[in-house]
This record gives structure tokens, C-alpha cells and sequence, in this order.
């Protein structure tokens, strides 16, 4: 799973989605479909927050001199 893309993971969990809500798969197959999307899930998590941790924002020093620092969520509504 390691090696899923991002939008191909998410496309897969909704897939998924789509399945379950429809009611028409038998319970062994409900819950191996339901545990691979968990999987999914947490791979997609996972995959957002690493890239969330990528994020930089570039910002000027007190000298004037563009720097980089990591992205903080409460810098966005500044």
C-alpha cells in the first residue's frame, strides 16, 4: 500500500464507501472491504500529514532576508 498514490488511495475509499452504503455485499465481504478501507484511511492520513509537515512558508527576518519556517495552521488566518 505504500506505494499507492494519494488520489488513487482516496478513489479506492470511495469506492468502498459506495459498496458498504449500498448494503448488497455479504458480511464476510462487508468487513474484509471495511478493513481495507480503514487501512486507506489511515494511509491517506498519514500521507497528508507528512506532507503537511513539508509545507514551508517563506517569510522576512528582521534584517530583511527571506527565510524559511515550517507552515502553522493559525498563520493561515493571518
Amino acid at each position: 500500500m505504500t506505494d499507492l498514490k494519494f488520489e488513487d488511495c482516496l478513489a479506492r475509499l470511495e469506492q468502498i464507501v459506495t459498496a458498504l452504503e449500498t448494503g448488497n455485499l455479504p458480511l464476510d465481504e462487508s468487513l474484509k472491504v471495511f478493513e481495507e478501507g480503514i487501512a486507506l484511511a489511515r494511509h491517506c492520513s498519514r500521507y497528508l500529514e507528512d506532507a503537511e509537515r513539508r509545507i514551508e512558508i517563506l517569510v522576512k527576518d528582521e534584517a530583511g532576508t527571506p527565510t524559511a519556517r515550517p507552515f502553522t495552521p493559525s498563520e493561515e488566518e493571518a
